[in-house]
């Protein structure tokens, strides 16, 4: 999205699609114009979409990865830039957001229910032994006919006896 096809678009809609009032974007747009220095090669976008380009990254949270593919850039390229937008619009003193104390006043009166939804041991009754007993033999028959151990002395004199051909 370049800022050529966003600033045909009505004060709400572009509200809606940059995050800010058309009027706070000049202003942006001014202390970048002003601020930032011209060197070197000319970059490949202008003030107005390296802006849009800053507030796409922090309106949308989309990745730097994405936004280089939207505007036909490296990532590099817009991390770099979005670094320099951030510190010039920071250092102008102008736009900064309100520390972690400062909340909005609200007419709205909060109600806050808490669930404790965390799992509890659930108590069951124990299952009788006979019951047990007889599921331990339904699934061993060949078991429950012989439970008596075997006599193996004499198999084991014949392994000790055993002799090669």
């Amino acid at each position: 999205m370049r800022y050529d096809t966003v600033k045909e678009l009505k004060n709400a809609d572009f509200k809606r699609s940059t995050g800010v009032s058309r009027e706070m974007f000049e202003k942006m747009l001014a202390v970048l114009h002003k601020e930032m220095r011209d060197f070197g090669r000319p970059p490949k976008l202008d003030r107005a979409d390296q802006l849009l380009m800053t507030l796409m990254y922090w309106r949308e949270y989309r990745t730097e990865f994405h936004i280089g593919i939207t505007y036909g850039v490296s990532e590099g390229t817009v991390c770099r830039t979005i670094q320099k937008v951030e510190n010039v619009l920071m250092k102008s003193g102008e736009f900064r957001l309100p520390g972690r104390k400062a909340l909005q006043p609200s007419d709205t009166l909060i109600e806050v229910v808490l669930i404790d939804a965390t799992e509890q041991p659930i108590e069951r009754p124990k299952k009788a032994t006979s019951t047990l007993q007889r599921q331990k033999e339904a699934s061993h028959p060949e078991n429950t006919v012989d439970r008596q151990p075997k006599d193996t002395s004499d198999h084991c004199h014949s392994l000790c006896q055993w002799k090669p051909a």
